[in-house]
């Protein structure tokens, strides 16, 4: 009996409520720090002593890991068991976030979290691949994104807190504890990749997909470079430390909401709409506090708008790769330009500010970026999607 409940669980069909739950609480857990890296970034600056610059380094050494698992296992995804993997990245993060708030290793910070970067890809990967394979990806992605927020909301209202009453090593102490959870649920994973035909990509369909990967690249890219710096741009601008906690903290209900839009609406208004609206409110976001100065006000507006339009765009963007290819590796592969670019983006943020006294910088070349997205979006877009942004 054992035997034969064990093949049933390797079977584990990925639209059961089961999986689809499992796959949502690995995804929350392999963001754990990601998602709120503005909030983590002030702390290595303001409680750990780095420069901004420094601060901007590990952030993105943490995302080259996290890049280099994603890539590996949008390789290998279909070879790998995908439950052995989860156990093993919960091992890295527990490791890699325990000592990373140790004295002893503290020359050692770098490298720790990049392993812990490691971990975080690995779930990341499978989670977004499993959401790939599900029957409707559009709202599949973005009620685990909903969920990503809702988590998000929640630790950047805290960590001032944390860091100001405990520390910021105790918030190593509880990402490491964090990192357990999915223990308790990785028997609902697939244990592997299901079987498809060897035809699925579509007609005529390379260079859309080449395009796809770019877009997300790129679009990635852009958040990278902002994202890190955003709750240091805040106060730079004149903003104090907790309203800045507090406009991110709200930022992540407005990025439920565009995250519900894209959950609700589907496919009604096709892909191409959404994305480019999307992409203009991006630009738009930021053009708000490219001045340098601002009130709380103008930082709270931004900063909602932004992650509004990143988290109604994303679904999207990940929905696209998923119709070009029924197998899900090309999700695998755009997940990995994903955390290409995120890795990328905090270090060409760095390298740009050692040079100003300002995130002016930094901000225009964001825009840029997304700007850049949008144009190559086009050629990733079916014909029918592409008409109905117009």
């Amino acid at each position: 009996m054992t035997i034969a409940m064990n093949q049933a669980s390797a079977k584990q069909p990925i639209d059961s409520v089961p999986t689809l739950a499992a796959t949502i609480l690995i995804s929350i857990v392999g963001v754990e720090v990601f998602i709120v890296q503005p909030g983590f970034v002030q702390g290595l600056a303001q409680y750990r002593g780095l420069n901004e610059v420094e601060a901007g380094f590990i952030a993105s050494l943490e995302m080259w890991g996290i890049a280099a698992s994603t890539f590996v296992l949008s390789i290998f995804s279909s070879r790998l068991n995908w439950r052995y993997c989860a156990y093993l990245a919960v091992v890295l993060m527990v490791v890699a976030n325990g000592l990373s708030s140790l004295p002893a290793w503290q020359s050692h910070f770098g490298i720790l979290r990049s392993i812990a970067g490691l971990g975080s890809g690995v779930l990341i990967s499978l989670g977004f691949i499993i959401m790939g394979l599900s029957a409707k990806p559009d709202r599949n992605f973005a009620v685990m994104i909903f969920w990503i927020l809702v988590y998000a909301a929640i630790v950047f209202y805290l960590l001032p807190q944390i860091y100001q009453s405990m520390g910021f090593d105790a918030s190593l102490v509880l990402f490491a504890g964090f990192s357990l959870i999915p223990l308790l649920v990785i028997q609902f994973l697939p244990a592997h990749a299901p079987r498809v035909a060897t035809d699925d990509v579509q007609p005529n369909g390379n260079a859309a997909c080449i395009a796809a990967v770019a877009t997300l690249f790129i679009y990635f890219l852009a958040q990278g470079v902002v994202w890190a710096y955003l709750f240091l741009i805040g106060t730079a601008g004149g903003v104090a430390e907790q309203s800045v906690a507090e406009g991110l903290s709200l930022a992540q209900f407005t990025g439920i909401a565009g995250a519900l839009f894209a959950a609700v609406a589907a496919t009604r208004f096709g892909r191409g709409l959404p994305l480019f609206i999307g992409i203009g409110l991006s630009i738009v976001s930021l053009a708000l506090v490219l001045k340098g100065e601002f009130i709380a006000a103008t930082y709270i507006v931004a900063v909602c708008v932004f992650n509004l339009a990143w988290n109604m765009t994303h679904p999207y963007l990940l929905a696209t790769l998923a119709a070009l290819d029924s197998s899900g590796r090309l999700v695998g592969i755009g997940v990995s330009a994903q955390m290409l670019g995120l890795a990328i983006g905090p270090a060409l943020a760095a390298l740009v500010l050692a040079d100003a006294d300002s995130y002016f910088n930094v901000l225009l070349l964001a825009m840029g970026l997304f700007a850049a997205a949008g144009v190559v979006l086009v050629a990733a877009l079916k014909p029918e999607d592409a008409r109905s942004a117009l």
